[in-house]
Order: structure tokens, then sequence, then C-alpha cells
């Protein structure tokens, strides 16, 4: 009897060491899903199938990407946190996720507690841009035309997004009135743009960046902490007197809570690595990206810090989803 014990005593100590063997150093023995809350060929696509193939390389299994576009990418984000922490299933993230909680008045999981930060890829950030056929050349051109003008238009994507906070933080650095023209995504806003219907807008660099190089779109400013590789001659916001916070989106990997230190390591190295690569870092620049590579400490720590003040903001401009 004592024998069987032992046996079945041993038995299960096993299993357990080689359930933990798999998460040090086995992983991934199968296919990992990466879900991406928006369509296929957007920039949020572009970020996950960037590093689809060199990850596939490393880690020889393959890196399946699920579009799973709606809600705000609640959909997908949603599924994530639901899904087994084993690292199967990882979430390409954008700061979408940190702005959800402030503007709309239910959110399908717990933001903070529901997720495990892994590592930010990049981030693109937000431009000021006007028509080649506008006057502006600078932000207090701006300034100066909507004084004149109260309710001087502004486009964007939509509500919540990061032109859109950009606007508002804008309107309370310069002291001025504008009104936020919100469209259904960002090909819209950068047509009426661009045709000189609406004269200025707040938009993602790589929404936007190869209208700017053809010269169908200004950038005039910077809305991030530095100067952009891709228009290095464009300065920032606060280079122009306008300080405002960076609203720039970024792109990152998370999984669902609990996911096992030695994966979410073995991830962070792989990516990390990647993002120093020529070749990697040279796409991400030309479409309109800056390398990050922030890791898990710092990651989680900013999104509490971004829900706060995207929740400051909502309320202070009134901006909501119901």
């Amino acid at each position: 009897m004592l024998g069987r014990r032992g046996a079945l005593i041993g038995a299960g100590a096993m299993l357990a060491t080689a359930a933990q063997a798999q998460g040090r150093g086995n992983w991934p023995d199968r296919p990992v899903r990466l879900l991406v809350g928006f369509s296929a060929g957007g920039p949020t696509d572009f970020a996950a199938r960037i590093l689809q193939d060199p990850l596939q390389h490393l880690w020889g299994q393959p890196l399946v990407i699920e579009n799973r576009p709606g809600a705000s990418q609640m959909i997908a984000a949603e599924a994530v946190a639901k899904s087994a922490p084993d690292g199967y299933t990882l979430f390409l993230s954008t700061s979408t996720l940190t702005a959800n909680p402030a503007v709309f008045s239910k959110v399908p999981y717990d933001t903070i507690k529901d997720f495990t930060p892994i590592v930010i890829i990049y981030s693109s950030p937000t431009v000021l841009f006007t028509g080649p056929d506008q006057p502006y050349r600078n932000v207090q051109d701006v300034i100066a035309a909507a004084k004149r003008e109260p309710g001087m238009a502004a486009a964007t994507s939509g509500v919540a997004t990061s032109g859109h906070f950009a606007t508002e933080m804008f309107m309370r650095a310069a002291g001025i009135e504008l009104t936020h023209v919100p469209y259904r995504g960002a090909t819209q806003a950068l047509q009426d743009v661009m045709a000189g219907r609406v004269p200025i807008t707040f938009s993602t660099l790589s929404g936007a960046i190869a209208l700017a190089r053809e010269g169908k779109l200004r950038p005039i400013a910077v809305a991030a902490p530095r100067r952009t590789p891709s228009f290095p001659d464009v300065p920032t916001m606060a280079e122009q007197g306008i300080q405002i916070r960076d609203t720039s989106p970024w792109y990152s990997f998370m999984g669902p809570a609990g996911l096992p230190q030695p994966i979410i390591d073995r991830i962070v190295r792989d990516v990390q690595g990647l993002l120093k690569r020529p070749d990697i870092v040279r796409r991400i620049e030309e479409s309109g990206g800056v390398v990050e590579g922030e890791g898990p400490v710092d990651f989680a720590a900013r999104i509490p810090r971004e829900i706060a003040i995207n929740t400051e903001l909502a309320r202070t401009a009134n901006i909501h989803i119901d």
C-alpha cells in the first residue's frame, strides 16, 4: 500500500515537474495565436505581421494572427482575458486599451488585473497635419487662425482616438476653441483635410505617412516628446511653445493575467532582440513608427497612469461612448 502511495506521489511530482519544465523551456511546442482587435491591413495588423516571420523562426512554431475587429478592440481583448495563461494566446494590443476605460461606461474586463503586459513594440507619433493649400506652416499659424475664427474645424479618425485626445489638449494648452469633427476612420478624415474641406487634423503618422511624403498633407507639428525620423525637420509641439501629453498610439504584446514568468522573459528577450535588427527598425520607421522595446515592469506601470490621465481628460472634455 505504501509502495503504491509512494508511486502515485512520485508520478504526481513528475507531472508537476514536467509542467514546470514546459513553462520554463519547452514553450512553445505548438502554434501560438496572436489576436488583433482591428481589421487586416491597418497599422495594428502591420505591427503584428512585421514580427510574425522572425518570431516563427525563433520559436519553431507558427504564430497565427487572428483579426477580431470591433468594439474598439474590446472583442479581442475579452477573448484574451478569458484565455488560459499558458502562452498560446497572446494579444497585439494598442494604447486604445487605456482609453476604453475612460470613455466607455462598461468594459468587459479589468484592464489592469486581467492582462499581463509583456513588451511594447513601437509607437506612432500623433502629428498635426494641414492640407497643402492651407496657409498654415506652424502651430502658431493655426492658433492665430483659431483665435480669429473660434470654432475652426479639426478632423480626427473618431471619438476617443489619440487624435481626439490631442485635439482637446491642444485647445486647452493654446487657449483656443476648435470644433471636433470625428470621422469613422482616418481615411475620410485625411481626404477632407487634403481637399481643404477641413483645415487641420491630428492623425497618427503611420496612417498618413504616404500622403505626407507625396505632398498631399503638410505635417506642421509632432505631438510627441521628440521629432520623428520620417520628418526630422518638423518640430514638436513643445518646440513650438505648446505643451501637451504624448498621445502616440503604441503597439504591444500582452497576455492573459497569470502568464508564467519564463514565457514572459522569452517573449521579451526575443522581441527586444528583433527590435535591434536594422531591417526591422527600417521597416518600422518607414511606416511612421518609432521603436520602443519597453519591458514588462515599465509597461505595467504605464497602463494605470495612462488610464488615470485619459479618464481625467475624458471627464473634462465630456468624452464618452455609450
